[in-house]
């Protein structure tokens, strides 16, 4: 089967990992178009990754007859448009988290997926994640019996420049996304309630944009289990990413990873490196894995493993999250999702 041709919609960063991905470590698929407002970021992604085709127009690139599918990499407000018109192209559509800014332009782009009946997955790589698919299993399998209580750190190692706050809809819509997604993942369980807490502690520019960078937020579950998510934009000793399950029967848990599994043990105490530096280093193999999935879900006509219907979810959790840090209450997702 010859490799799906696709086209990359944003030479930032994120968009210069799926790049590499695809270039070194990717068989099944190849990308042959790179589009990006900033021509001189488009031209290095595409001198770097050898992709033929540069544009400052991702229009013309959609419009493309030769692709069969985009990856959406571009800022976040820009996400629903390119969606829908990706779908009216007829391209399969993978698009980083999340799908837009609102509910209600997440469903004007999942309506028109679904009138032009494409595919569509939405970037939570950290699904794809072998430690966190074995926590999963753990949950679901009934390992630790009932889960009673989730448990999960999100923590980056410094905070995004003014500009890209400003942008990216919040740290709820941004950062804590990827966490209530993974709570609705490990769990198995819509969240019902939320009650945020948050301030900005690290960067006074950030509060300046109106955002926060650390936040503390409870979960309510459908199946009656509790969650708990802390989120900080300054984790100075590195990349912080772990979660715990305790149940009826037991607990299971997701630790941080290490360049190395070196412990030094001396007078002066106990020592070792600090956990890989951030999310293109910790995540490696989900970034391989998600798109993997995509290429596959495409190539065999199956529905991607992480659908526009997820990406609503999560995003109505951060909603529901947003509205209940200004308003100082629990707040249940059904205030926000309908």
């Amino acid at each position: 089967m010859p490799p799906l041709r696709i086209g990359l919609i944003g030479a930032g960063r994120i968009g210069q990992v799926h790049a590499a991905t695809i270039a070194q470590r990717v068989r099944s698929a190849r990308i042959l178009a790179v589009a990006d407002a900033n021509e001189g970021a488009a031209c290095a992604c595409a001198e770097q990754h050898n992709i033929p085709i540069v544009s400052t127009e991702p229009e013309r690139l959609i419009a493309d007859p030769n692709l069969d599918a985009v990856l959406i990499c571009s800022p976040t407000d820009t996400h629903a448009a390119y969606i829908e018109l990706a779908a009216q192209a007829g391209k399969h559509i993978f698009c980083e988290k999340p799908i837009a800014l609102t509910l209600e332009a997440t469903d004007r782009a999942l309506a028109a997926v679904s009138r032009a009946g494409v595919k569509l997955q939405v970037g939570f790589n950290r699904r794809f994640d072998p430690s966190f698919e074995r926590l999963r299993r753990a949950i679901a399998a009934g390992e630790i019996g009932e889960l009673h209580l989730l448990r999960i750190t999100s923590r980056d190692p410094a905070p995004p420049p003014p500009d890209y706050v400003k942008a990216s809809g919040g740290l709820f819509l941004d950062m804590a996304i990827h966490d209530f997604d993974m709570a609705r993942y490990l769990s198995g369980s819509e969240i019902e309630e939320v009650y945020a807490l948050g301030a900005a502690r690290i960067d006074p520019t950030i509060s300046d944009a109106g955002d926060i960078d650390t936040a503390l937020i409870t979960l309510r579950f459908a199946n009656g289990a509790f969650g708990a998510i802390d989120n900080s934009r300054k984790s100075i000793y590195g990349y912080d990413q772990r979660a715990e399950a305790f149940g009826s029967l037991g607990a299971a848990e997701v630790l941080n990873h290490y360049p190395n599994q070196v412990i030094l043990s001396n007078a002066a105490g106990i020592h070792r490196d600090q956990p890989l530096h951030f999310f293109m280093q910790r995540y490696l193999e989900s970034y391989q894995r998600e798109i993997e999935a995509f290429i596959r879900a495409v190539l065999s006509n199956e529905l991607p493993p992480v659908t526009g219907a997820d990406g609503r979810a999560a995003l109505a959790v951060a909603l529901a999250a947003q509205r209940s840090l200004a308003e100082r209450r629990p707040v249940r997702v059904a205030e926000v999702s309908q």
